[in-house]
């Protein structure tokens, strides 16, 4: 089978990748050749007989029809991610939206049309925590993006586009899936803490969206990725043990928003039953994290606190709260020296002394 796999080189895409590889199949990896993707890609050079990379941008309709040509499925998980995709959606939009629609259009052109795995997301139903903290999100709940949330918008859009295309497809909505090789993701400070949050180890996607290529089952379906009742835990819990597990210590809740957001534990019984993909829980995760950590445990202990600074100056949040506790001290230190400045300005005699004399 010949596969072809966008953002090939991202998070999900290396773990896919990486399951990919074990198997009899033809993989094409298509990706923006940025540094970071270049670097990863060579960790793949032992695998060029059943490996091509190709180089290109989703944006382009030609570059788009070449990469989808002689492809039997094709696993789309290519996407300008949040924070950035919020923060400049005018840039994400031709990218998540328009790319998703020339993959479709260049497989309609196909004469053997190619069979489509769209990644959607938990994001498309919003902020979840009004239903109680141990609701449990179906595919069958209504999108409900939250109020700033151009990225889960993005994800509704492409989702009806898919569904209308006359295409053989199946769509997965990720939960969230931390990925491994990176540090402190500034996206942590806008969930609240709060949130119920359920995670999905990157290896564990990677291994599902394997294992959907090669089912038939799955075709016409929406399923949840996320993984299972190991990997569920408040945020305030997720992001303190964490930052805990890295030596750096938990934050104050003042470093976190309160705004609506997204995320929240996820119905898996279908995708589980069909793909078996649940391998590790959250505790996996923290243990992971410690031993990535470990050899810098020396550097962190010493620098601790310079460390702490500069992370709670990453979150505006936690900015906007000192910026509104100066203000508020402020007023009180004009009344102390205008109280000052009256005393001095009286004559020392009418000074009572404290005995009196």
């Amino acid at each position: 089978m010949k596969i072809l796999l966008t953002g090939a080189f991202g998070n999900v895409g290396t773990s896919t990748l990486e399951e990919l590889v074990k198997r009899k199949h033809i993989i094409r990896c298509f990706d923006v050749p940025t540094r970071k993707n270049k670097r990863t890609a060579r960790k793949f050079k032992k695998y060029k007989n059943k490996l091509e990379i190709v180089w290109g941008d989703l944006r382009n309709p030609l570059q788009v029809i070449d990469a989808v040509e002689g492809i039997d499925v094709v696993i789309h998980l290519a996407a300008i991610i949040p924070p950035l995709a919020n923060e400049r959606p005018e840039l994400a939009e031709p990218v998540n939206v328009g790319g998703t629609r020339n993959i479709i259009n260049a497989i309609k052109k196909m004469p053997r049309k190619a069979k489509l795995i769209f990644s959607s997301s938990v994001a498309t139903y919003g902020d979840v925590r009004h239903k109680g903290c141990d609701y449990v999100i179906q595919v069958t709940d209504e999108f409900n993006p939250s109020p700033h949330d151009e990225y889960a918008r993005m994800k509704v859009r492409c989702e009806k586009m898919i569904q209308e295309s006359g295409l053989n497809w199946t769509i997965f909505r990720f939960a969230a899936i931390p990925p491994m090789d990176q540090g402190i993701d500034p996206l942590m400070y806008e969930v609240p803490l709060d949130t119920p949050i359920e995670m999905c180890h990157t290896k564990d996607t990677g291994l599902a969206m394997a294992n959907a290529s090669e089912n038939t089952e799955i075709w016409g379906k929406i399923m949840h990725i996320a993984g299972g009742e190991s990997c569920r835990v408040p945020y305030s819990e997720y992001v303190g043990r964490m930052l805990e597990a890295m030596g750096i210590g938990s934050l104050p809740e003042e470093a976190f928003s309160d705004e609506p957001f997204h995320c929240g534990y996820m119905d898996t019984t279908e995708s589980q039953r069909i793909l078996h993909y649940q391998r590790y829980s959250y505790e996996d995760y923290l243990q992971e994290t410690k031993q990535r950590y470990s050899f810098a445990k020396i550097f962190i202990k010493i620098f601790r606190p310079a460390i702490r600074h500069q992370l709670l100056r990453m979150s505006p949040h936690y900015r906007a709260y000192l910026k509104t506790v100066k203000q508020y001290m402020k007023p009180a230190k004009q009344t102390k020296k205008a109280k000052a400045k009256s005393v001095k300005t009286k004559p020392i005699e009418t000074i009572p002394s404290k005995t009196g004399k």
